[in-house]
């Protein structure tokens, strides 16, 4: 199947800065893929290029099989992280002009517009103006503008931001239901833990470059399954020196230990009880927040090395 999304080679400076360096990558249709990376990585830049608010210096991009001059916009769904809502308007017919620029007729947007301002618990603040809601329920609105027209691919730039775990867990169940019935969803986000039980396909962009692309299960078998997640009371500090460890995430009083090849755990556990108090040991696969902060970390000191 042709992929959502196809990206080659992609560049994109603002004068001497460039933020998105030779990107290239591919979004599987039908794929619920995490866009990840730190602050100022170019992951904006880049679902900038994909909606036509930005055009590339350099290279290419098809989204939904078609060069990006020609696609119809009205078959996506963005959320972009500046959110952008007529703060004098009604709800009720904000959603309702959001629909109809998309292409819905005016009865059909307002009739889905209400159902959904039902479903997000909204139904009685249909009549009044975005500047009354809070922070949180102005992200459900604009959630709601972003699905009113059921798009085949949804875009969205930290959908989670500003909304409590309730509501999250609401945006979270209606992500996954436009999966199931076969969308495709591409969101950035830095909450790591929903990146793990929402996505297929994961990409790790830092400083403008992709740092690891792939399904989430791919990503993760390049680490091994030679983890060690270690809970104890004490200073575990020096478990990082230990001669069998390759890497160390320190996490307060649980840390995660990757261990080095043909390495037997026993030995790291036996090291740990003398000097701590263990309370839990486990073998473990590296969490997608263990990756990141190991690749982002290896590639700033892959940097400062560059620049010695």
């Amino acid at each position: 199947m042709q992929p959502a999304i196809e990206i080659h080679d992609i560049v994109k400076r603002y004068g001497d800065v460039t933020a998105v360096d030779h990107v290239s990558l591919n979004v599987p249709t039908g794929t619920i893929y995490g866009f990840l990376g730190p602050n100022g990585a170019g992951k904006t830049s880049t679902i900038r290029m994909l909606m036509r608010i930005l055009l590339p210096d350099e290279g290419s991009v098809r989204v939904l099989g078609k060069d990006l001059a020609t696609v119809e916009l009205d078959r996506i769904g963005y959320l972009p992280e500046e959110r952008g809502l007529y703060k004098k308007m009604r709800l009720l017919d904000q959603l309702t002009f959001f629909g109809e620029i998309h292409g819905l007729a005016r009865r059909e947007a307002r009739n889905r517009s209400g159902a959904w301002l039902e479903r997000m618990d909204l139904a009685d603040r249909a009549l009044r103006s975005v500047e009354e809601l809070s922070k949180g329920m102005q992200q459900k609105v604009q959630f709601i503008a972003t699905i009113l027209h059921e798009p085949d691919l949804l875009i969205l730039d930290e959908p989670f931001s500003g909304l409590d775990p309730v509501n999250a867990n609401v945006l979270k169940d209606i992500i996954l239901e436009y999966h199931r019935k076969g969308h495709t969803i591409i969101f950035s986000t830095h909450q790591m833990d929903t990146v793990e039980k929402l996505c297929d396909h994961i990409c790790l962009i830092n400083k403008g470059r992709v740092l690891l692309e792939g399904t989430l299960g791919s990503v993760k078998q390049r680490y091994g399954k030679n983890g060690v997640s270690l809970r104890f009371e004490g200073d575990g500090t020096f478990l990082h020196a230990l001669p069998e460890v390759a890497s160390f995430q320190d996490n307060g009083n649980e840390v995660f230990l990757r261990l080095k090849d043909g390495v037997d755990p026993g030995r790291v556990l036996d090291a740990a009880r003398a000097r701590l108090a263990v309370t839990r040991f486990e073998l473990a696969e590296p969490s997608v927040y263990d990756i990141f902060i190991e690749q982002v970390s290896k590639d700033g000191e892959h940097a400062s090395k560059d620049a010695a």
